[in-house]
Protein backbone atom coordinates (compact mmCIF):
# COMPACT_ATOMS: atom_id res chain seq x y z
CA UNK A 1 0.00 0.00 0.00
CA UNK A 2 1.34 3.42 -0.98
CA UNK A 3 2.13 5.50 2.09
CA UNK A 4 4.36 8.28 0.75
CA UNK A 5 4.57 10.25 -2.51
CA UNK A 6 7.77 12.18 -3.18
CA UNK A 7 7.65 14.80 -5.95
CA UNK A 8 11.06 15.71 -7.40
CA UNK A 9 11.91 18.19 -10.14
CA UNK A 10 14.60 16.07 -11.82
CA UNK A 11 15.59 12.42 -11.99
CA UNK A 12 18.84 12.52 -10.00
CA UNK A 13 17.03 14.26 -7.16
CA UNK A 14 14.26 11.69 -7.31
CA UNK A 15 16.83 8.91 -6.93
CA UNK A 16 18.97 10.42 -4.17
CA UNK A 17 15.82 10.99 -2.11
CA UNK A 18 14.05 7.73 -2.94
CA UNK A 19 17.11 5.69 -2.03
CA UNK A 20 16.88 6.96 1.57
CA UNK A 21 13.75 4.82 1.94
CA UNK A 22 15.10 1.87 -0.01
CA UNK A 23 18.12 1.81 2.32
CA UNK A 24 15.73 1.22 5.21
CA UNK A 25 13.95 -1.57 3.35
CA UNK A 26 10.85 0.24 2.11
CA UNK A 27 9.78 -0.95 -1.37
CA UNK A 28 10.46 2.16 -3.46
CA UNK A 29 9.78 2.92 -7.12
CA UNK A 30 11.00 5.93 -9.11
CA UNK A 31 8.92 6.95 -12.15
CA UNK A 32 9.12 9.70 -14.74
CA UNK A 33 5.53 9.56 -15.97
CA UNK A 34 3.46 12.25 -14.16
CA UNK A 35 0.18 10.53 -15.05
CA UNK A 36 0.14 8.18 -12.09
CA UNK A 37 -2.50 5.48 -12.00
CA UNK A 38 -2.50 4.79 -8.28
CA UNK A 39 -4.87 1.86 -8.56
CA UNK A 40 -2.45 0.05 -10.89
CA UNK A 41 0.57 0.28 -8.59
CA UNK A 42 1.87 -2.98 -7.20
CA UNK A 43 0.50 -3.64 -3.71
CA UNK A 44 3.98 -3.80 -2.20
CA UNK A 45 5.06 -0.29 -3.34
CA UNK A 46 5.08 1.83 -0.20
CA UNK A 47 7.09 4.81 -1.48
CA UNK A 48 6.55 6.28 -4.94
CA UNK A 49 8.97 8.91 -6.21
CA UNK A 50 7.81 10.98 -9.15
CA UNK A 51 10.27 12.91 -11.28
CA UNK A 52 7.87 15.62 -12.44
CA UNK A 53 10.59 17.21 -14.63
CA UNK A 54 9.69 20.74 -13.54
CA UNK A 55 13.25 22.04 -13.01
CA UNK A 56 13.41 23.80 -16.38
CA UNK A 57 9.75 24.76 -16.81
CA UNK A 58 8.45 28.31 -16.44
CA UNK A 59 7.45 28.94 -12.82
CA UNK A 60 3.64 29.04 -13.38
CA UNK A 61 3.77 25.81 -15.38
CA UNK A 62 5.90 24.09 -12.74
CA UNK A 63 3.48 25.19 -10.03
CA UNK A 64 0.50 23.85 -11.97
CA UNK A 65 2.16 20.46 -12.41
CA UNK A 66 2.88 20.17 -8.68
CA UNK A 67 -0.60 21.33 -7.70
CA UNK A 68 -2.22 18.76 -10.00
CA UNK A 69 -0.02 15.92 -8.76
CA UNK A 70 -0.66 16.78 -5.10
CA UNK A 71 -4.43 17.03 -5.57
CA UNK A 72 -4.57 13.69 -7.37
CA UNK A 73 -2.50 12.07 -4.62
CA UNK A 74 -4.83 13.42 -1.94
CA UNK A 75 -7.86 12.17 -3.85
CA UNK A 76 -6.21 8.74 -4.06
CA UNK A 77 -5.80 8.74 -0.27
CA UNK A 78 -2.00 9.09 -0.10
CA UNK A 79 -1.38 10.09 3.55
CA UNK A 80 2.06 11.68 3.22
CA UNK A 81 3.51 13.96 0.53
CA UNK A 82 7.10 15.19 0.37
CA UNK A 83 8.14 17.90 -2.08
CA UNK A 84 11.77 17.19 -2.90
CA UNK A 85 13.82 20.31 -3.60
CA UNK A 86 17.37 20.81 -4.78
CA UNK A 87 19.85 21.18 -1.90
CA UNK A 88 21.44 24.14 -3.70
CA UNK A 89 17.96 25.67 -4.15
CA UNK A 90 17.95 25.57 -7.94
CA UNK A 91 14.72 25.29 -9.86
CA UNK A 92 11.20 26.58 -9.23
CA UNK A 93 11.38 26.49 -5.44
CA UNK A 94 8.86 29.25 -4.74
CA UNK A 95 6.27 28.28 -7.34
CA UNK A 96 6.32 24.60 -6.37
CA UNK A 97 6.16 25.09 -2.61
CA UNK A 98 3.37 27.64 -3.00
CA UNK A 99 1.47 25.20 -5.22
CA UNK A 100 1.81 22.48 -2.61
CA UNK A 101 0.54 24.84 0.11
CA UNK A 102 -2.48 25.71 -1.99
CA UNK A 103 -3.22 22.08 -2.83
CA UNK A 104 -3.04 20.80 0.76
CA UNK A 105 -4.63 23.91 2.25
CA UNK A 106 -2.10 23.88 5.04
CA UNK A 107 1.40 24.82 6.13
CA UNK A 108 4.33 23.19 4.35
CA UNK A 109 7.37 22.58 6.53
CA UNK A 110 10.54 23.22 4.51
CA UNK A 111 13.87 21.79 5.68
CA UNK A 112 16.35 22.55 2.84
CA UNK A 113 19.58 21.44 4.55
CA UNK A 114 21.69 18.41 3.64
CA UNK A 115 24.32 18.50 6.42
CA UNK A 116 25.71 15.10 5.40
CA UNK A 117 27.38 16.82 2.43
CA UNK A 118 28.00 20.24 3.97
CA UNK A 119 24.83 22.01 2.84
CA UNK A 120 23.29 23.78 5.81
CA UNK A 121 20.79 26.51 6.69
CA UNK A 122 21.67 29.19 9.26
CA UNK A 123 19.32 32.07 10.09
CA UNK A 124 17.48 31.28 6.88
CA UNK A 125 20.63 31.47 4.71
CA UNK A 126 21.66 28.44 2.65
CA UNK A 127 25.37 27.55 2.70
CA UNK A 128 27.41 25.19 0.53
CA UNK A 129 30.42 24.11 2.60
CA UNK A 130 30.45 27.42 4.50
CA UNK A 131 29.94 29.58 1.39
CA UNK A 132 26.56 31.22 0.90
CA UNK A 133 24.86 29.53 -2.03
CA UNK A 134 24.72 32.61 -4.29
CA UNK A 135 28.49 32.99 -3.86
CA UNK A 136 29.18 29.30 -4.51
CA UNK A 137 29.59 27.45 -7.81
CA UNK A 138 25.80 27.28 -7.96
CA UNK A 139 25.62 31.06 -8.21
CA UNK A 140 27.78 30.83 -11.34
CA UNK A 141 25.84 28.07 -13.08
CA UNK A 142 25.51 29.05 -16.79
CA UNK A 143 22.00 27.57 -17.05
CA UNK A 144 20.31 28.24 -13.70
CA UNK A 145 22.36 30.46 -11.36
CA UNK A 146 21.09 30.83 -7.79
CA UNK A 147 20.78 34.59 -7.30
CA UNK A 148 20.02 34.78 -3.57
CA UNK A 149 21.24 33.00 -0.46
CA UNK A 150 18.30 33.73 1.83
CA UNK A 151 15.75 30.94 1.44
CA UNK A 152 12.82 33.37 1.84
CA UNK A 153 14.19 35.59 -0.96
CA UNK A 154 14.52 32.60 -3.27
CA UNK A 155 10.93 31.59 -2.53
CA UNK A 156 9.69 35.15 -3.00
CA UNK A 157 11.20 35.37 -6.47
CA UNK A 158 8.16 33.40 -7.61
CA UNK A 159 5.43 33.86 -5.02
CA UNK A 160 4.24 36.23 -2.29
CA UNK A 161 3.16 33.39 0.00
CA UNK A 162 4.04 34.00 3.68
CA UNK A 163 7.44 32.59 4.68
CA UNK A 164 8.88 32.42 8.19
CA UNK A 165 12.25 31.12 9.40
CA UNK A 166 11.58 29.19 12.61
CA UNK A 167 15.00 27.97 13.73
CA UNK A 168 15.89 24.33 14.31
CA UNK A 169 12.87 23.20 16.30
CA UNK A 170 9.32 22.56 15.15
CA UNK A 171 6.93 25.19 16.60
CA UNK A 172 4.22 23.71 18.77
CA UNK A 173 1.64 26.35 17.89
CA UNK A 174 1.08 28.11 14.58
CA UNK A 175 -0.60 31.49 14.33
CA UNK A 176 -3.61 32.00 12.09
CA UNK A 177 -1.62 33.85 9.39
CA UNK A 178 0.72 30.85 9.07
CA UNK A 179 -1.95 28.31 8.30
CA UNK A 180 -1.17 28.40 4.55
CA UNK A 181 2.43 29.51 4.49
CA UNK A 182 5.93 28.02 4.39
CA UNK A 183 7.97 27.47 7.52
CA UNK A 184 11.73 27.33 6.83
CA UNK A 185 13.89 25.44 9.32
CA UNK A 186 17.52 26.10 10.16
CA UNK A 187 19.71 23.03 10.32
CA UNK A 188 23.49 22.56 10.56
CA UNK A 189 23.80 18.94 11.73
CA UNK A 190 22.24 15.52 11.28
CA UNK A 191 20.95 15.53 14.85
CA UNK A 192 19.01 18.71 14.13
CA UNK A 193 17.25 16.96 11.27
CA UNK A 194 16.20 14.30 13.78
CA UNK A 195 15.01 16.91 16.27
CA UNK A 196 12.91 18.75 13.67
CA UNK A 197 11.36 15.54 12.36
CA UNK A 198 10.53 14.26 15.85
CA UNK A 199 8.92 17.58 16.74
CA UNK A 200 6.77 17.50 13.62
CA UNK A 201 5.80 13.89 14.25
CA UNK A 202 4.78 14.60 17.84
CA UNK A 203 2.52 17.42 16.64
CA UNK A 204 1.09 15.39 13.71
CA UNK A 205 2.66 17.79 11.20
CA UNK A 206 4.86 15.37 9.24
CA UNK A 207 2.32 14.78 6.47
CA UNK A 208 3.27 17.72 4.21
CA UNK A 209 6.96 18.53 4.21
CA UNK A 210 9.61 19.65 1.75
CA UNK A 211 13.36 19.41 1.54
CA UNK A 212 16.11 17.40 -0.08
CA UNK A 213 17.61 13.97 0.56
CA UNK A 214 18.96 15.22 3.88
CA UNK A 215 15.61 15.49 5.67
CA UNK A 216 14.27 12.49 3.75
CA UNK A 217 16.95 10.34 5.38
CA UNK A 218 15.31 10.67 8.81
CA UNK A 219 11.74 9.99 7.66
CA UNK A 220 11.67 6.19 7.12
CA UNK A 221 11.74 5.36 10.83
CA UNK A 222 9.26 8.08 11.84
CA UNK A 223 6.82 7.15 9.07
CA UNK A 224 7.20 3.43 9.74
CA UNK A 225 8.68 2.81 6.30
CA UNK A 226 11.23 0.11 7.08
CA UNK A 227 11.85 -3.49 6.11
CA UNK A 228 14.58 -5.85 4.93
CA UNK A 229 17.58 -3.79 3.85
CA UNK A 230 18.84 -4.27 0.27
CA UNK A 231 21.99 -6.20 -0.62
CA UNK A 232 24.61 -4.92 -3.02
CA UNK A 233 24.30 -6.75 -6.36
CA UNK A 234 27.25 -8.12 -8.32
CA UNK A 235 28.33 -5.38 -10.69
CA UNK A 236 30.34 -5.37 -13.88
CA UNK A 237 33.89 -4.20 -13.04
CA UNK A 238 33.97 -2.07 -16.21
CA UNK A 239 32.78 1.51 -15.75
CA UNK A 240 31.33 3.71 -18.49
CA UNK A 241 30.83 7.35 -17.52
CA UNK A 242 28.48 9.55 -19.55
CA UNK A 243 28.85 13.13 -18.35
CA UNK A 244 26.28 15.76 -19.24
CA UNK A 245 26.88 17.99 -16.21
CA UNK A 246 28.66 21.34 -16.52
CA UNK A 247 29.09 21.69 -12.75
CA UNK A 248 32.71 22.53 -11.85
CA UNK A 249 32.65 19.84 -9.14
CA UNK A 250 31.93 17.15 -11.75
CA UNK A 251 34.49 18.64 -14.14
CA UNK A 252 37.13 18.42 -11.40
CA UNK A 253 36.20 14.76 -10.82
CA UNK A 254 36.69 13.97 -14.50
CA UNK A 255 39.94 15.92 -14.65
CA UNK A 256 41.28 13.90 -11.72
CA UNK A 257 40.22 10.60 -13.28
CA UNK A 258 41.85 11.53 -16.59
CA UNK A 259 45.04 12.51 -14.77
CA UNK A 260 44.96 9.08 -13.09
CA UNK A 261 44.84 7.37 -16.50
CA UNK A 262 41.14 6.93 -17.30
CA UNK A 263 40.56 7.56 -21.04
CA UNK A 264 38.36 10.58 -21.67
CA UNK A 265 36.56 11.42 -24.90
CA UNK A 266 35.33 14.98 -25.26
CA UNK A 267 32.59 15.58 -27.80
CA UNK A 268 32.85 18.79 -29.77
CA UNK A 269 29.94 21.21 -30.14
CA UNK A 270 28.77 19.82 -33.48
CA UNK A 271 28.92 16.19 -32.32
CA UNK A 272 26.87 16.70 -29.18
CA UNK A 273 24.30 19.11 -30.60
CA UNK A 274 23.69 17.88 -34.16
CA UNK A 275 21.45 14.87 -33.63
CA UNK A 276 22.43 13.31 -36.95
CA UNK A 277 26.04 12.79 -35.80
CA UNK A 278 25.14 10.12 -33.25
CA UNK A 279 23.74 7.96 -36.09
CA UNK A 280 26.58 8.59 -38.53
CA UNK A 281 29.30 6.20 -39.69
CA UNK A 282 31.83 8.33 -37.84
CA UNK A 283 29.89 7.82 -34.60
CA UNK A 284 29.64 4.07 -35.24
CA UNK A 285 33.42 3.88 -35.62
CA UNK A 286 33.81 5.95 -32.45
CA UNK A 287 31.50 3.60 -30.53
CA UNK A 288 33.56 0.57 -31.54
CA UNK A 289 36.69 2.38 -30.38
CA UNK A 290 34.99 3.25 -27.09
CA UNK A 291 34.02 -0.37 -26.58
CA UNK A 292 37.65 -1.42 -26.99
CA UNK A 293 38.79 1.28 -24.55
CA UNK A 294 36.26 0.17 -21.91
CA UNK A 295 37.56 -3.41 -21.95
CA UNK A 296 41.25 -2.60 -22.31
CA UNK A 297 41.28 0.12 -19.63
CA UNK A 298 38.40 -0.94 -17.40
CA UNK A 299 36.80 2.49 -17.69
CA UNK A 300 35.96 5.24 -20.15
CA UNK A 301 34.57 8.76 -19.81
CA UNK A 302 32.55 10.39 -22.57
CA UNK A 303 32.21 14.06 -21.70
CA UNK A 304 29.85 16.63 -23.21
CA UNK A 305 31.73 19.55 -21.65
CA UNK A 306 33.40 21.85 -24.15
CA UNK A 307 36.84 21.05 -25.48
CA UNK A 308 39.41 23.64 -24.38
CA UNK A 309 40.05 26.09 -27.20
CA UNK A 310 37.07 24.96 -29.30
CA UNK A 311 33.75 26.59 -30.16
CA UNK A 312 31.57 26.34 -27.08
CA UNK A 313 28.12 24.80 -27.08
CA UNK A 314 26.62 28.17 -26.16
CA UNK A 315 28.31 29.82 -29.14
CA UNK A 316 27.17 27.03 -31.43
CA UNK A 317 23.59 27.17 -30.17
CA UNK A 318 23.52 30.95 -30.60
CA UNK A 319 24.76 30.65 -34.19
CA UNK A 320 22.04 28.11 -34.95
CA UNK A 321 19.17 29.87 -33.16
CA UNK A 322 18.78 27.42 -30.25
CA UNK A 323 17.65 28.52 -26.80
CA UNK A 324 19.07 27.00 -23.60
CA UNK A 325 16.30 24.42 -23.23
CA UNK A 326 16.77 23.25 -26.81
CA UNK A 327 20.52 23.05 -26.27
CA UNK A 328 20.08 21.05 -23.06
CA UNK A 329 17.64 18.66 -24.73
CA UNK A 330 19.84 18.07 -27.77
CA UNK A 331 22.92 17.28 -25.66
CA UNK A 332 21.06 14.94 -23.30
CA UNK A 333 19.41 13.15 -26.24
CA UNK A 334 22.78 12.63 -27.91
CA UNK A 335 24.41 11.35 -24.73
CA UNK A 336 21.48 9.00 -24.09
CA UNK A 337 21.57 7.71 -27.66
CA UNK A 338 25.31 7.03 -27.55
CA UNK A 339 24.99 5.18 -24.23
CA UNK A 340 22.14 3.05 -25.58
CA UNK A 341 24.12 2.20 -28.71
CA UNK A 342 27.05 1.03 -26.60
CA UNK A 343 24.67 -1.40 -24.90
CA UNK A 344 23.41 -2.47 -28.33
CA UNK A 345 27.03 -3.32 -29.20
CA UNK A 346 27.06 -5.74 -26.27
CA UNK A 347 29.11 -3.67 -23.85
CA UNK A 348 28.96 -5.13 -20.34
CA UNK A 349 29.63 -2.27 -17.95
CA UNK A 350 28.31 -0.49 -14.91
CA UNK A 351 26.98 2.84 -16.13
CA UNK A 352 27.59 6.14 -14.40
CA UNK A 353 25.46 9.01 -15.69
CA UNK A 354 25.96 12.50 -14.29
CA UNK A 355 23.36 15.23 -14.56
CA UNK A 356 19.61 14.75 -14.43
CA UNK A 357 19.01 15.74 -18.05
CA UNK A 358 21.54 13.17 -19.25
CA UNK A 359 20.01 10.37 -17.19
CA UNK A 360 16.53 11.24 -18.41
CA UNK A 361 17.84 11.32 -21.98
CA UNK A 362 19.16 7.79 -21.54
CA UNK A 363 15.86 6.57 -20.07
CA UNK A 364 13.97 8.04 -23.00
CA UNK A 365 16.30 6.33 -25.46
CA UNK A 366 15.76 2.90 -23.87
CA UNK A 367 12.03 3.66 -23.57
CA UNK A 368 11.55 3.27 -19.83
CA UNK A 369 9.78 5.36 -17.19
CA UNK A 370 11.03 3.35 -14.22
CA UNK A 371 14.16 3.02 -12.13
CA UNK A 372 14.56 1.03 -8.94
CA UNK A 373 16.99 2.57 -6.45
CA UNK A 374 19.13 -0.02 -4.67
CA UNK A 375 21.59 1.73 -2.37
CA UNK A 376 23.65 4.83 -1.83
CA UNK A 377 27.27 4.36 -2.88
CA UNK A 378 28.25 7.70 -1.34
CA UNK A 379 26.08 10.60 -0.12
CA UNK A 380 24.10 11.74 -3.13
CA UNK A 381 25.56 9.01 -5.38
CA UNK A 382 22.93 6.34 -6.05
CA UNK A 383 23.02 2.85 -7.52
CA UNK A 384 19.82 1.88 -9.37
CA UNK A 385 18.69 -0.82 -11.74
CA UNK A 386 16.74 -0.75 -14.97
CA UNK A 387 15.93 -3.12 -17.82
CA UNK A 388 16.57 -2.81 -21.52
CA UNK A 389 16.22 -5.40 -24.28
CA UNK A 390 15.58 -8.16 -21.76
CA UNK A 391 18.68 -7.45 -19.66
CA UNK A 392 19.20 -5.78 -16.32
CA UNK A 393 21.61 -2.87 -16.15
CA UNK A 394 23.00 -1.03 -13.15
CA UNK A 395 23.24 2.74 -13.25
CA UNK A 396 25.13 5.02 -10.86
CA UNK A 397 23.75 8.55 -10.87
CA UNK A 398 24.44 11.82 -9.14
CA UNK A 399 23.63 15.47 -9.36
CA UNK A 400 26.50 17.49 -10.82
CA UNK A 401 27.51 19.07 -7.52
CA UNK A 402 27.92 15.87 -5.46
CA UNK A 403 31.09 13.98 -4.60
CA UNK A 404 34.80 14.59 -4.07
CA UNK A 405 37.64 14.79 -6.58
CA UNK A 406 38.46 11.06 -6.27
CA UNK A 407 34.89 9.97 -7.06
CA UNK A 408 35.69 7.97 -10.20
CA UNK A 409 38.48 6.04 -8.47
CA UNK A 410 36.21 5.38 -5.49
CA UNK A 411 33.47 4.07 -7.79
CA UNK A 412 35.87 1.76 -9.62
CA UNK A 413 36.89 0.28 -6.29
CA UNK A 414 33.24 -0.06 -5.26
CA UNK A 415 32.07 -1.89 -8.37
CA UNK A 416 35.11 -4.20 -8.35
CA UNK A 417 34.50 -5.39 -4.78
CA UNK A 418 32.31 -8.47 -4.65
Amino acid sequence: MLELLIIADDITGALDTGVQFKLQGAPTLVVTNPHIEYASLADDVRVLVLDAETRHLAAPEAGNVVKTVVKEALQAGVPNIYKKTDSALRGNIGAELAAMCQAVGNVVHFIPAFPQIGRITKAGIQYIKNVSVADSVFGKDPFEPVKHSAVAEIIHEQTDIPVRVVGAKAPEVLSKNEEKGILVYDCAAQQQLETIAQGLKQNDKLHFCAGCAGFASVLPRLLGLQGAKPLKPQLSPQLFVACGSVNPITVAQLDKAEKDGVPRVRLNASQKIKGVWADSREAQAALLDWKEKIYSNGALIVDSNDLPGHTTALDYSSQHGLDLNQLRTKISTTMGNLTKRLLDLGVEATLMITGGDTLLGFMQQIDTHHLTPICEVLPGVVLSSTHYAGKQYYVISKSGGFGGDNLIADLRTYISNK
